[in-house]
């Protein structure tokens, strides 16, 4: 049997292959036309891009908006608390007039009161709306200036829930201090 010597490097060898490999420019090979290209460096390619800013998205400003929009509608359509409240008023009536009463005592007690409990709580769904759709819409004034203002749809949300809101709040005023209707009155 016979060995063959083995090929061994020195360390001046390696040092020196290791340095022209890192001096050697990088390729990149074109694969649609097969012809190679010196790659670019990083310095190179973050010339070319403009600057990154940060993505504001209206996601919180949007559903704010949303949100002011459904208790405006809300305060003119009325709620299930509303109606809760309403129809626990209603019972505290009848219980309070159930040991009889003139008939002046029991309209006041069974419906005024939950005619003003209804009015009541849509006025505070209103106030709500009016509250978010002027915060929804004030806020841009108040913060750090921006590249990118709130999308239209925000601001249009936000203006109805706004509109609404007032509209409910003017109704709910008025039912409560009966000025649409007034309690049916008794002959005496």
């Amino acid at each position: 049997m016979t060995a063959t010597p083995a090929t061994t490097k020195t360390d001046n060898e390696a040092d020196v292959e290791a340095t022209a490999a890192e001096e050697s420019v990088a390729v990149v090979t074109d694969t649609a036309t097969g012809t190679a290209a010196p790659a670019p460096d990083g310095d190179e390619l973050d010339d070319d891009l403009p600057p990154v800013s940060p993505v504001r998205t209206a996601i919180g400003a949007g559903a704010a908006a949303v949100v002011s929009g459904a208790l405006g509608l809300a305060s003119l359509t009325g709620t299930w608390t509303g109606k809760v409240l309403s129809e626990r008023e209603t019972l505290l009536g009848q219980i309070k007039t159930a040991q009889g009463g003139t008939a002046s005592a029991q309209i006041h007690e069974i419906y005024a009161d939950s005619w003003h409990t209804t009015a009541a709580v849509n006025g505070g769904f209103a106030l709500l709306a009016l509250l978010v759709g002027a915060f929804v819409l004030a806020r841009p004034a108040f913060g750090a200036p921006d590249a990118h203002p709130q999308p239209v749809w925000v601001r249009a949300v936000a203006l109805g829930g706004l509109v609404l809101g007032a509209i409910g709040l003017l109704l709910s005023v008025g039912m409560f201090f009966d000025l649409f209707a007034t309690l049916p009155s008794t002959g005496s």
